[in-house]
């Protein structure tokens, strides 16, 4: 390696000796997207090789987010520290401190907000300087360009008052962090710029709008069509900050081939992203917590669906699919598609089995459905009724074995249990059951005529009816331990559920089928994902590992969902001891993909900037 810097592998914090590194991310103590994912948990695996002093964050101080997880230091005495004290002189809105996360990394945090009044002129710097012309009335181009003038202001008096005797690295995640970048090159500051995107703005777009987008890739003219999306500033800022870096990284090769064509740049080195898998092992209790959250699954179901009808919850089986809403970029459409298909096969086969698909999206609701909640809260309260009756027949029960003197004589138990609770349950219980058919969808949404999801499931009658295999729950909106419905965290609902359903079309990553794996739950994606395509490329014996590829590059819409089909076929067939070896197939697979492991790619870029 050039510079005399160690190569990867050769020991944690001796890696790169006298150098800082800062990374930049909208996202740092800012939930916004799977980005937050990606620095959140990488923190700890980048501690341990670069030391707690030489690693720091820099974000936005977006105060309902930030108020939760940051912690204010007191001590200035270092360089980024002594550089934030001159920022504060020169009437900047600084905060220095904590992310109160694994590893306590020091953040660096910028008030967008706090220097509106000066706008105005750094848009035109922005242009003057750049060519990059930002609206008026855009709000979060606004927060995007008054952060970029802050980061580059702090990285400007942190060169200029000697804040390293060497170059540091500055590493910027995505479009709303690389706007400081062109700036940074422009002074000459003494700092090795990566940038990582991790997905073009442009390609999301033309993904969601172009059934043929990879095939048409090579031939987009990207100025033409950013204009046509009205997103030419974000275009601009995307390039500059690519054509800026002195190392220009993505997350996947799918990403890297739109990034060419897009971007104008091939990245030099690919990014994959990890987990902190320690986060998520359960060491020999995958089996256990799988059964544990099954049961509050199985709650939500009974008090969902068996007020209109039952079905055998040993034999049901859980599917779901979460993320933004993009119906076709996310691969609903082809999700639908192959449930629907799946529904026919389980019919026409005779399948003595039931799955229940959940789909788990953020789409604009008034409200939860009211049925859904008064199903929820009437079958909640019979089973209240149930353990009152259970109780007083127990302890009943308890003293007329015992303490009858004859030959023993099992008593009646309905004789046991008085006749207030009975009527009271029997009424409960009337009260209860409906000749309605179950909610597909769990709120009142805000256009439901228009909604994407629903209009497939209604052409498609899958809506419910008895004799349906396959039930369908749409529930637009997080899974979290204060929602009334799961009363579970999201992680905890994944680890309750037999398959991930993940087969996008534009993905340049993917995160939900790599935390299925880690919590041992088997996934579908596809090899248009850039995890799909990871697993293909390096894991040869990926399904033997519970995941499952469907083929979207060289298969059809149609193809496509009658392989996904085939596969959910064969996995409700498969018994429960074959389902529990794919889990801890699952877990056993699951420490490949973490950061101690992958965050080599991120030291082969580092290296690669200092050589530059």
């Amino acid at each position: 390696m050039e510079s005399g810097y160690l190569s990867s592998g050769e020991g944690s914090k001796r890696l790169f000796q006298g150098v800082n590194l800062f990374e930049v991310a909208w996202e740092v103590c800012n939930q916004v997207g799977g980005i937050y994912t990606v620095i959140r948990s990488k923190v700890p695996s980048v501690i341990d090789k670069w030391g707690e002093e030489n690693y720091f964050l820099l974000g936005p101080y977006i105060e309902n987010q930030a108020s939760v997880v940051f912690d204010p230091v007191d001590d200035y005495s270092g360089p980024v520290g002594q550089t934030v004290l001159k920022m504060r002189e020169m009437g900047f809105q600084v905060h220095y401190g904590q992310w109160i996360i694994s590893g306590r990394p020091k953040v660096v945090l910028f008030n967008p907000f706090s220097i509106y009044d000066r706008l105005d002129e750094i848009k035109y710097y922005i242009w003057d300087h750049h060519h990059i012309s930002i609206p008026a009335d855009d709000s979060l181009l606004n927060q995007v360009a008054s952060f970029a003038f802050q980061v580059k202001e702090f990285f400007r008096i942190y060169c200029e008052s000697g804040g390293s005797t060497g170059p540091d690295i500055a590493h910027f995640h995505e479009w709303m962090a690389g706007l400081p970048i062109p700036g940074i090159r422009r002074d000459g500051l003494n700092l090795k710029v990566v940038f990582t995107t991790h997905a073009t703005l442009l390609g999301r777009y033309l993904a969601m709008n172009d059934d043929q987008f990879y095939d048409h890739l090579p031939f987009y003219d990207w100025e033409k069509e950013s204009n046509f999306f009205n997103v030419k500033p974000i275009v601009d800022i995307e390039r500059a900050a690519a054509h800026g870096a002195h190392v220009f990284t993505t997350v996947s090769k799918v990403t890297a081939r739109e990034c060419i064509r897009l971007l104008g740049r091939e990245p030099e080195v690919i990014l994959p992203n990890g987990l902190n898998i320690e986060r998520f092992e359960a060491l020999h209790k995958v089996q256990n917590l799988h059964a544990e959250y099954k049961e509050k699954i199985h709650d939500f179901v009974m008090g969902h669906f068996f007020q209109s009808y039952s079905f055998d919850l040993e034999k049901t089986l859980y599917f779901f699919t979460s993320g933004r809403y993009e119906y076709h970029n996310k691969g609903y459409d082809l999700t639908l598609e192959a449930l629907a298909r799946l529904n026919y096969k389980m019919q026409q086969a005779g399948i003595d089995r039931t799955v229940v698909a959940f789909f788990i999206t953020k789409r604009p609701f008034r409200s939860f459905n009211p049925d859904v909640l008064q199903s929820k809260a009437q079958i909640d309260e019979i089973r209240r009724a149930s353990e009152e009756i259970q109780e007083q027949v127990g302890k009943r029960l308890y003293l007329s074995v015992t303490a009858n003197s004859g030959p023993y004589q099992f008593p009646n138990l309905t004789d046991l249990a008085d006749d207030y609770l009975r009527l009271k349950l029997r009424r409960f219980v009337q009260a209860w059951k409906s000749h309605s058919l179950p909610k597909v969808v769990t709120h009142n949404l805000v256009d439901d005529a228009k909604d994407e999801m629903l209009n497939f499931i209604r052409m498609a009658n899958l809506v419910n009816n008895q004799h349906d295999k396959v039930k369908i729950v749409y529930h637009p909106d997080f899974v979290t331990a204060s929602n009334p419905l799961f009363r579970m965290d999201y992680s905890q609902f994944v680890r309750g559920c037999h398959l991930g359903l993940f087969p996008s079309y534009y993905e340049p990553w993917g995160y939900t089928p790599l935390e299925a794996l880690a919590s041992g739950i088997p996934s579908i994606t596809s090899d248009l994902s850039g995890f799909g395509d990871y697993v293909t490329s390096n894991m040869p014996d990926y399904e033997e590992k519970g995941i499952f590829i469907v083929h979207r590059k060289t298969h059809d819409f149609l193809q496509s969902a009658e392989e996904m089909a085939n596969i959910m076929f064969r996995f409700v067939q498969l018994n429960r001891r074959e389902r529990i070896a794919i889990r801890n197939s699952c877990e056993a697979a699951s420490p490949h993909f973490d950061w101690q492991n992958l965050g080599k790619y991120y030291d082969d870029a580092y290296h690669l900037a200092l050589g530059r």
